[in-house]
C-alpha cells in the first residue's frame, strides 16, 4: 500500500479512529493486525517470510539472554544473523551474484550450471531485515531485555508506518512505547498530520514532478548535451531527498499521530559543508546502523590510521550493496567512502592548526563543493548501469554540444520554483526554527492558510500517477 493513494488515506482514518475507539489493551493486536494488511497489500504471500525471521529472532532473543556462556551467546547471535542476512542475500543478490558468475565464467568459456531464479524483492526486505538484526544484537550486549511478548516483539519489527522504508528503529526505543496508554491528544494529533501532509507535498508535488524530467535524460543519456545530464543530475539530487525524506516524513507524522515517537531519519542534508556532516544528515537511521553494528565493532577510528581508512572504505561498500544488487550502487558506496577518506587526509596534514571561524564565502564554496560531490555519486545511484553512468559523467565533465532539453516547458519551471520553495524552507528550519513558515505559525489562520496552500498546490500541480517510493525497492 503507497502512502501516495486514496487507498492510503482511507486506511490511514479508518484504522486510526477504530484505534483511539479500542482499549488500551487490545491496541497492540489491532496494530500488529492492520500491519500484516499494510503489508500484504504489496504481495501477501511474502508475510511468510517476515513471520519466519520475526520467530528465529524472537526465540533468538530469549535464549541469548538466558545463556551465561558467551560462546553460546555469539552462537545463538551468529544464528540470527546468518538467518536474516540469508533471507536478505537470496532474495535480493542471488541472480545478481548468479549473473557475475556468469560473465566470469564466460570469459573462460565455461557454462554457468547454476540456474537463474524468477525472484521478486519482498518489499522493504533489508530495513526490516536490519531492524530486527539490532534487536538479537542489542538483547546479546545487554542494552536491551528479551521481548517476552511475542505480539509485542512481532509489531516491533512490522509497524506499519515505518515497515517498508524505515527509520530503522533500535528495540530500546520503539518496544516500551507499545505498552505505553496513549490518550487521544489533539495537539499531538495535528502535529502528526502536519508533517504528513508535508511528507506528501515533498514526493507528491517535488519528487514525482522531478521524476519526469530525471526519467527523461538518465533513460537515454546518449542523446542528451552535458548541460541537460547536469540539470537531470541536480534535479534527481532533490527528487531522492522528497520521495525519501517525504516518506520518512510521513512515517513519522503518522507514528505520532498514534503516539509512537520515530526519530529523526533526515536533518536539511544538502545545507552540509562537508561529506561527513552530510552523512550525519541523510539517511540519519541507516547510517547510524553502520555506525553502530559494523563499523565499530571492526574497529572504527580506534586502529591505525591506513586500517581506520580501510574501515570506512568497508562500511561505504557494504552501504551500497545494501541499497541494492547493482554495480552502480558499489561505485556509489566506493566514491562516498573515498570522499570520507580524502576529506580526513585534508583536514588531518593539510588544515592542521588552522582551526579559525570560516567566512561566509569560505562557508559557501564549502556547501558548493559538497553539494557536486554528493550529486556526482547521485549519477550512479541513479544510472541504469554502470556505462551509462560514466557516459552521463562524460558528457558534463567534457560540455557535451546540445541546448538544454526542457521537455514540457510549464513542468520544467515548476521543477525550478520547487527547489526554491524546498530549499527557502529548509534554510527556515535551519536557521530560523521555523518561524518563517505558515504551517508552524502561532495564529490559527496563518496555519490554516498555510494547510489550505499546501493542499490546493497539491491538488493543482501534484503528480498522481509517479508510483511508488523509490527506496521501496531496497
Amino acid at each position: 500500500m503507497l502512502f501516495n493513494s486514496l487507498h492510503f488515506v482511507a486506511y490511514f482514518f479508518i484504522t486510526t479512529i477504530i484505534y483511539f475507539l479500542l482499549p488500551h489493551k487490545y491496541r497492540w493486536f489491532f496494530l500488529l493486525a492492520i500491519s500484516c494488511y499494510f503489508y500484504m497489500a504489496f504481495i501477501p504471500v511474502y508475510i511468510l517470510i517476515l513471520f519466519f525471521t520475526i520467530i528465529v529472532d524472537y526465540f533468538a532473543g530469549i535464549l541469548i539472554e538466558q545463556q551465561t556462556n558467551k560462546r553460546n551467546k555469539k552462537l545463538l547471535l551468529a544464528w540470527s544473523i546468518i538467518v536474516n542476512t540469508g533471507c536478505l542475500c537470496f532474495f535480493k543478490y542471488y541472480n545478481f551474484l548468479n549473473e557475475n558468475l556468469t560473465t566470469l565464467l564466460g570469459g573462460m568459456s565455461i557454462q554457468n550450471p547454476i540456474p537463474a531464479l524468477k525472484i521478486i524483492l519482498p518489499i522493504g526486505l533489508s530495513f526490516h531485515t536490519f531492524q530486527a538484526m539490532s534487536y538479537t544484537i542489542e538483547v546479546y550486549r545487554g542494552h536491551q531485555k528479551a521481548e517476552r511478548h511475542f505480539g509485542i516483539y512481532a509489531l516491533y519489527v512490522m509497524f506499519y508506518p515505518q515497515l517498508v522504508a524505515g527509520p530503522i528503529e533500535r528495540p530500546q526505543n520503539m518496544i516500551h512505547q507499545f505498552y505505553n496508554k496513549i490518550d487521544f491528544d489533539y495537539n499531538r494529533i495535528i502535529s502528526g498530520m502536519r508533517l504528513m501532509l508535508w511528507g506528501l507535498f515533498k514526493k507528491i508535488v517535488i519528487a514525482d514532478r522531478l521524476a519526469i524530467y530525471v526519467d527523461a535524460v538518465y533513460n537515454n543519456p546518449q542523446h542528451h548535451s552535458g548541460i541537460s545530464c547536469a540539470v537531470a543530475t541536480v534535479f534527481f539530487a532533490f527528487q531522492i531527498y522528497c520521495d525519501f525524506s517525504g516518506y520518512s516524513t510521513i512515517a513519522i507524522g503518522c507514528a505520532r499521530v498514534l503516539g509512537i515517537d520515530l526519530m529523526e531519519n533526515f536533518r536539511r542534508p544538502y545545507l552540509s559543508k562537508s561529506i561527513k556532516e552530510f552523512w550525519g544528515r541523510w539517511h540519519i537511521s541507516l547510517s547510524t546502523w553502520f555506525r553502530d553494528y559494523l563499523y565499530i565493532p571492526i574497529g572504527g577510528s580506534r586502529v591505525k590510521f591506513p586500517r581506520h581508512m580501510f574501515n570506512l572504505l568497508i562500511v561505504f561498500l557494504v552501504s551500497g550493496l545494501w541499497h541494492g544488487a547493482n554495480w552502480t550502487f558499489i561505485v556509489w558506496g566506493a566514491l562516498h567512502g573515498t570522499y570520507q577518506v580524502i576529506e580526513i587526509l585534508i583536514n588531518k596534514y593539510m588544515r592542521k592548526g588552522t582551526e579559525k571561524p570560516k567566512s561566509f564565502l569560505s562557508n559557501t564554496f564549502s556547501y558548493i563543493i559538497t553539494f557536486a560531490l554528493v550529486c556526482l555519486a547521485w549519477v550512479f545511484f541513479r544510472a541504469n548501469n554502470v556505462h551509462d553512468g560514466m557516459l552521463i559523467v562524460q558528457n558534463i565533465l567534457t560540455f557535451k554540444s546540445g541546448s538544454l532539453f526542457i521537455g514540457f516547458a510549464a513542468g520544467f519551471a515548476y521543477a525550478v520554483l520547487l527547489i526554491i520553495f524546498l530549499m527557502i524552507a529548509e534554510v527556515n528550519y535551519e536557521y530560523f526554527d521555523n518561524k518563517l513558515s505558515l504551517i508552524y505559525s502561532n495564529h490559527t489562520y496563518k496555519r490554516l492558510a498555510g494547510y489550505a496552500m499546501l493542499i490546493i498546490i497539491i491538488l493543482l500541480i501534484g503528480v498522481f500517477n509517479g508510483g511508488q517510493f523509490i527506496y521501496f525497492q531496497f
